[in-house]
């Protein structure tokens, strides 16, 4: 086992992943040769130009959209806080001064969302978080209760970043454009991308945010969907780049890779699941039964669970304890959000579904990736029994 500890197993792919070799070849010319200001008019800049705007195609049509209702920008992050602010702040211009709109999300979404809501709480927006039950799944009785005459934006997540769940979406949107075309749906797809199918008409929404290091592109660039006629205001100003809704010289190496990993993973999307279902659907079976005390989270079915993503909890153990067990044993893995790993709480996603207080702090994150195999998984399971046990052994007072 030492000697398998020195090679590294990575199963964290869902905090991000390497990048393709065929990504990088995609990129090289655009960091050495074709480097001039795509916004500028001589032969550097059209070069560059072209390459921006060929990006913007290809992403367009994986997406099934317009290329012009494409935003490059950093990444999932400011995908999302450019979709939440600018859809909001349309609304409050529209609405006049002192109306306060109305903005309803999820318990369980990335941060990168509730953080966005919580600050605009503090500008006197009003925030509705649905719950969700105990796979994660959002209640959608309570998103028709709580639509009324000023709401502007609804924003579930595709899926689940810590467990996994893939969420109705498409319903969502459906329950929303019943009570009033006007109002915007928004989703979080950056969990999603490659490996599930991203058509936005499809899905019915209006707005839905990508990042490219999730589906081995490049970090530092991703792209928020914004159908036409949706009313909405750039959060970023200083030029008139992306149809003037995010100014800023853009990153047309970024994009080209995003625009290469975004292809390359729907090309390949029905291969690389059918593996990795399989190695899946192994570890939820088996983990539990190989670990005494063990849950599994998020969904029981695996059709409406991301293809990669297994999670679990382990009663009254530390999970912090296990990933550094696991490290020692070279593998990598999380226990939720990579964003909030170094948090002292529990995973808020594990607190809406209602997980018993003895499994919250002993979470588990699995998330499988193209270079991983069985084999990867055989070690994983024989390495993670005897390190659970020797954790509750040195702390017996937590049993």
């Amino acid at each position: 086992m030492s000697e398998r500890a020195q090679r590294r197993i990575y199963f964290d792919h869902a905090a991000t992943t390497h990048v393709d070799p065929r990504v990088v070849s995609a990129m090289l010319p655009y960091l050495t040769s074709a480097w001039g200001n795509p916004s500028s008019i001589y032969a550097e800049a059209r070069e560059a130009r072209k390459g921006l705007d060929d990006a913007r195609r290809a992403v367009a049509s994986v997406l099934e959209c317009k290329p012009n209702e494409v935003v490059f920008t950093s990444g999932g992050t400011e995908g999302d806080n450019l979709a939440l602010r600018g859809v909001v702040e349309a609304a409050r211009r529209r609405m006049g001064p002192g109306a306060a709109p109305h903005v309803i999300t999820t318990a369980i979404e990335h941060h990168a969302v509730l953080h966005a809501c919580e600050a605009l709480e503090q500008e006197g927006v009003r925030v509705t978080r649905l719950p969700v039950d105990g796979e994660g799944f959002v209640d959608l009785d309570a998103l028709r209760a709580a639509l009324d005459d000023a709401t502007v934006l609804v924003s579930v997540m595709y899926a689940n970043n810590e467990v996994g769940t893939i969420e109705p979406v498409a319903e969502v949107a459906r329950i929303v454009k019943e009570r009033s075309p006007r109002i915007a749906v928004h989703t979080d797809a950056v969990q999603a991308a490659g490996a599930l199918p991203l058509a936005v008409d499809a899905l019915g929404v209006d707005l839905l945010s990508i990042a490219a290091h999730k589906i081995y592109g490049p970090k530092g660039v991703g792209a928020l969907y914004v159908r036409q006629r949706t009313p909405f205001l750039p959060q970023m100003v200083g030029g008139s780049q992306e149809r003037n809704r995010r100014a800023g010289t853009e990153n047309v190496a970024g994009a080209v890779g995003l625009a290469t990993a975004l292809e390359l993973a729907t090309g390949e999307l029905a291969s690389r699941n059918a593996r990795l279902v399989a190695m899946r659907d192994r570890l939820l079976a088996e983990l539990p039964q190989r670990v005494p005390g063990t849950i599994v989270t998020g969904p029981r079915a695996g059709s409406r669970r991301l293809p990669n993503s297994a999670s679990f909890a382990f009663e009254n153990v530390e999970g912090e304890a296990v990933l550094l067990a696991l490290d020692l044993l070279g593998i990598a893995a999380s226990s939720g959000s990579a964003c909030t790993t170094a948090s002292l709480e529990p995973s808020h996603v594990l607190v809406a579904m209602g997980v018993p207080e003895r499994y919250l702090r002993g979470s588990l994150r699995l998330t499988l990736g193209t270079d991983n195999t069985m084999a990867d998984i055989d070690y994983l399971l024989e390495a993670l029994p005897p390190a659970v046990a020797k954790i509750r052994a040195l702390a017996p007072a937590a049993r």
